[in-house]
């Protein structure tokens, strides 16, 4: 049977107001936090924020990363962000192409 290599990598998902996605992108690639991270503009997101429907025009942040990274990235993203309570979800990428799973890795050394 063939061995099979271990996937790290992540992909987290952080939705925020435009003025604070690039401040959040760039701090956390500078910190060596995330390999990449993609801003995509215009999300119109309707929640449940004091017992009401809010709707709000928001950014989702596409964050590339190594598991190793999440739990201080979301630290970095709770401390930096403009929401009380940011939506910060971390999904596990169980496939994907070698050579960009191993720059991820590599773009996340110290």
């Amino acid at each position: 049977m063939p061995q099979q290599n271990l996937v790290t990598a992540r992909i987290i998902f952080v939705t925020c107001p435009g003025e604070t996605a690039k401040k959040l992108a760039r701090g956390l690639i500078e910190k060596k936090l995330a390999a990449s991270v993609n801003i995509i503009h215009g999300l119109t997101s309707l929640y449940w924020w004091d017992a009401k429907i809010e709707e709000a025009t928001e950014q989702m942040l596409l964050i590339k990363t190594e598991e190793k990274h999440v739990q201080e990235l979301i630290e970095y993203v709770e401390k930096n962000h403009v929401y009380q309570v940011p939506g910060v979800i971390s999904i596990k990428i169980d496939e994907g192409s070698t050579k960009y799973l191993d720059w991820i890795k590599e773009s996340t050394e110290a």
